[in-house]
């Protein structure tokens, strides 16, 4: 059996021989050495791509072959086919069909990996060449696989001795592969319609052969699961659901079958799941009865404890009645067996069991509730009347069973659950109140009056009461519903708010979701602050309590910031209680942040003369800690006390912001005082009064990145609250920022200076500072990178949006002398090609806020005109495949820069970058590189063109252009 002949009638070439390939395969399965398989992967990838290949891939799959090295063959034969198809002479394909239809029967019988690459090297071929060349390759192929054309065929011999079941098995691995290959194909869109009208086409031929294997009691599991799967690849072809009702049929009988069950559901949901098969109601109509009728056996199923047939099942359902909602909903004439199947749903949303140790299927019905929900709403004004009168009873029994399916087990059989299945359960609860909350906008308020009487019912019946699970779940409806929806106009939240305080927190689990609840209406307290006096006494209360931590203190945050104007009567209890339990260290770092948020709130709304007070006390224990450990040698304990302290700090002063708006609203204020105008801020006094320690610290810990971070976070945090009462602050924070970044040099000190030139660029009383502050964080950057930066990546990065800041705010900081603006430049060039994603972005970034600047900034329009060509051929380098195709979108802009501000140099730029043969890449033509440029400079405005274009060219750079075949 010979191979065809070589493409092109040349010799094979001694640097791919057999015996090298063979070589470098043993080398790439067995070398135990990395560097070696490295260096054999490599070789083969061109051995693959080389014209050769078509003459050693059938060497490759001779019998006396290892399996690795007929895999090779075949999956080298598949490559060429798929990528290199327009090598082979025409005159050869007919042999190479021949040759793939013998070899496919040779390995029918393994191994599988080599058969299913074969198989997938035929689908491709098949799909080069219809249907012009080969207008009917199923019927051929089926054929060609019939018992008696096998021992017709002399070609075949080596085949015949095998049984036939192999030779149908091979049959349908070749014939499910066909539809994925074609998903999997990258072609025009022309082509693509004709190949799926081809490949539809020859559904009448596959069809009967699967319905007469499903049907045949001879065909074997084996056959049949074979054949389910096939029928699974073909319905993701838009098959009409019409042509594929009957085969669905019988996937239905063989759920009776336990070793075919789960490849039958998955056919059916993968079939019934077809966007398409909304267009043939009929056919779903018909289908229906078939998924009423499994709901015996779902009953048997959970009764008996099956869950994986239980979870088939519910698959199957949620499947029909989620995909085709709306069509069946609009069958008046079959309402009855909708209801049916919305029932069967919830019978599966409320299986019986604890998810997910006893059941896991209740949670794949949850997202069906919202399409039906939407659905239904989605009707004109005139027919939703009638839909709600028959669904919103559903929705209410829906209500009732998620409620009890958010049911804690005993604290015993919790205690058991591994950490995993604790939070998928957590994970679950979250889902169902996301769930309630949408529900709500069905069932409206008398959703929540229901909850309100079944949690007043409960605690004012002493045996009701004692079942803390039956309290917290209603609880947690209330919480689900209020988080998200506007409760301030609900008649039954001041009658909750009078109940709570009647619950028994001493359970955990009970007592978190009361804290949650009370921080879920913390908008309504702001709005009714009569009440607060009371919940907050049970928030406090919370407080003390470890295992109560995240709850307790979200919930304190919360009411503090909607209430903080309410809170002058509590204040003194809320911050005795606040200090003592930080110094008892009861809670975790992030609930400790959490509270300094919380007081940071408080404390805003308190009469700017008490807050320094108050402020102090709260602060100093801690300020003599760090005094304290500044004074001891530097240690891994004390470095983590010392960034603890510091972000305590920084979550005070991020929520401490006594200029907030009365009105409640977050975000700026809207006017504020002048320097001149105000006494100066407390949080200002404070920072002042602890500059000199920070200074020590960082005389301490300067070579330390996390301690500078957090040094830095502080002041940036003080910033961004404080705005422009930070000012006296501007210019000893500026100093030492200079000489923290000249001695070691450190992203989060840039990431500070942006935050400054910000805020104060642009303030004339700060502009020397901020000028002196730039020029010399600048200057060391320049050095570092002409040091070499590949080591600063986030350097690099906080550099370049550290300057695109300074060009939005304030461009003409770079008129100073002392700026280096063309090293400047090549800063930005060289971060352009780190392989780091943020940083190239950040560069593209500040090159897009530079360009509109040219004209204005004599400095700017001189490096540009000298530089430019060199910013051209970097970001074409970076689109021919330097960088990663997702950043494109960002070289585009900075192209459309270039071409708006100036044109004229571009295209010049464009023209001599591009004549250089193989640049950016060998895999584009000149003509190609001139459509590219030409399509580039017509585009001035229209962005989304612009990164059609330069898409276009660098899939063309890649080689991965869109075959238009």
């Amino acid at each position: 059996m010979d191979p065809p002949s070589n493409p092109g009638g040349g010799q094979v070439e001694p640097e791919f021989l057999v015996e090298k390939v063979e070589s470098a395969l043993y080398q790439l399965y067995f070398d135990p050495d990395m560097g070696h398989k490295n260096v054999a992967q490599k070789w083969l990838t061109q051995a693959q791509a080389s014209p050769q290949a078509w003459h050693f891939c059938w060497v490759l799959l001779g019998p006396d072959k290892l399996p690795e090295v007929q895999f090779f063959g075949a999956n080298t034969l598949h490559t060429k086919i798929s990528r290199h198809w327009r090598d082979l002479p025409t005159d050869q394909h007919d042999g190479l069909r021949m040759q793939l239809l013998t070899h496919i029967l040779r390995f029918s019988s393994g191994p599988k990996m080599v058969l299913t690459r074969m198989c997938l090297a035929l689908a491709s071929m098949a799909l080069n060449v219809i249907p012009e060349a080969w207008p009917q390759p199923v019927a051929d192929m089926v054929r060609a696989f019939q018992p008696q054309k096998l021992h017709s065929e002399g070609n075949f011999g080596a085949g015949t001795s095998q049984e036939p079941q192999t030779h149908c098995l091979a049959l349908l691995e070749l014939l499910t592969v066909l539809p994925e290959e074609f998903q999997s194909r990258r072609c025009t869109r022309a082509r693509r319609a004709r190949l799926r009208e081809a490949l539809v086409g020859e559904w009448v031929v596959v069809c009967p052969m699967l319905r007469q294997l499903l049907q045949n009691q001879a065909s074997s599991n084996k056959v049949k699961e074979k054949a389910l799967r096939c029928l699974s690849s073909w319905v993701g072809l838009d098959v009409p659901l019409e042509e594929t009702q009957e085969l669905i049929q019988d996937c239905f009988t063989e759920l009776s079958n336990p070793e075919m069950f789960d490849t039958a559901v998955e056919t059916i949901v993968t079939a019934i799941s077809q966007p398409d098969c909304q267009r043939y109601i009929n056919a779903l109509v018909k289908l229906m009865p078939l998924v009423l009728g499994l709901h015996d056996q779902l009953k048997t199923a959970v009764r008996d404890g099956d869950m994986e047939s239980s979870h088939g099942i519910c698959r199957i359902a949620v499947a029909m009645g989620e995909t085709h909602s709306r069509v069946l909903l609009e069958q008046v004439d079959h309402w009855q067996e909708y209801l049916a199947l919305v029932n069967m749903i919830l019978f599966c949303t409320g299986i019986p069991g604890h998810y997910p140790v006893n059941e896991t299927t209740s949670s794949l019905t949850l997202t069906f509730w919202y399409t039906l929900q939407d659905d239904i709403l989605s009707f004109e004004e005139e027919k939703q009347p009638v839909y709600l009168q028959v669904y919103r009873p559903v929705y209410f029994q829906l209500v009732d069973v998620l409620l009890h399916k958010s049911h804690y087990p005993s604290q015993e059989e919790y205690a058991s659950w591994s950490s995993d299945d604790k939070e998928q359960f957590r994970i679950y609860r979250m889902d169902i109140s996301d769930t309630l909350m949408y529900v709500y906008e069905m069932l409206g308020a008398e959703l929540l009056s229901g909850l309100y009487d079944r949690l007043g019912r409960q605690l004012m019946d002493p045996q009701q009461s004692s079942v803390w699970q039956d309290t917290e779940a209603l609880l947690f409806g209330f919480q689900s519903i209020a988080e998200t929806i506007d409760v301030n106009y609900s008649d039954v939240i001041p009658g909750l708010i009078g109940l709570i305080p009647r619950i028994n927190i001493s359970n955990v689990m009970l007592a978190d979701t009361v804290m949650y609840t009370i921080g879920s209406l913390a908008e309504w307290l702001a709005d009714h602050p009569v009440m607060l006096g009371g919940v907050l006494p049970m928030v406090l209360q919370g407080l003390v309590k470890e295992e109560l931590s995240v709850s307790s203190v979200s919930t304190l945050k919360r009411i503090c910031r909607e209430c903080r104007l309410d809170l002058g009567p509590y204040t003194p209890d809320i911050l005795t209680v606040s200090q003592d339990i930080l110094l008892k260290d009861i809670h975790k770092s992030s609930q400790v942040m959490w509270l300094m948020q919380a007081l940071g709130f408080l404390l805003s709304a308190l009469p700017v003369e008490e807050v320094l007070v108050r402020l102090h006390a709260l602060i100093a224990p801690y300020i003599q800690q760090l005094d304290a450990l500044v004074q001891q040698e530097p240690n891994a304990p004390n470095k983590q006390s010392i960034i603890h302290i510091l972000g305590m700090l920084s979550s005070l002063v991020t929520t401490l912001d006594i200029n907030r708006p009365t009105d409640g609203s977050e975000g700026e204020s809207g006017t504020r005082l002048t320097p001149s105008q105000s006494p100066l801020n407390p949080v200002v006094v404070v920072l002042q009064e602890v500059f000199p320690l920070i200074q020590t610290v960082l005389g301490k810990w300067l070579d330390d990145s996390d301690v500078v971070e957090a040094v830095c976070t502080l002041f940036d945090k003080s910033v961004r609250t404080l705005l422009r009462d930070f000012g006296p602050m501007v210019a000893p924070l500026g100093e030492m920022l200079g000489q923290i970044y000249v001695t070691y040099p450190q992203a989060s000190a840039l990431d500070l200076a942006r935050q400054m030139v910000h805020i104060f660029a642009g303030e004339e009383f700060h502009v020397g500072e901020v000028r002196n502050l730039i020029q010399v964080l600048t200057s060391a950057t320049v050095t570092l990178f002409q040091q070499g930066p590949r080591d600063h990546p986030d350097i690099a990065e906080s550099f370049m949006h550290l300057h695109a800041q300074i060009l939005k705010r304030k461009p003409d900081l770079y008129l100073s002398e002392q700026l280096d603006f063309k090293a400047l430049f090549y800063c930005g060039i060289l971060s352009l090609k780190f392989p780091e994603t943020p940083t190239v972005k950040a560069a593209a970034f500040f090159f897009t806020e530079l360009l509109p600047r040219s004209k204005d900034v004599p400095s700017i329009a001189e490096v540009l005109h000298a530089d430019g060509k060199l910013l051209t051929e970097t970001l074409l380098e970076a689109i021919g495949g330097a960088s990663p195709r997702s950043l494109n979108e960002h070289f585009s802009e900075v192209l459309l820069g270039l071409n708006r501000h100036c044109p004229a140099l571009l295209s010049q730029w464009l023209k001599e970058a591009l004549q250089t043969p193989g640049f950016p890449s060998a895999e584009v033509s000149k003509e190609q590189k001139l459509s590219f440029s030409q399509n580039l400079l017509r585009e001035q405005n229209n962005k989304r063109r612009v990164k059609e274009v330069v898409k276009e060219f660098s899939l063309l750079c890649r080689g991965l252009q869109a075959s238009g075949r």
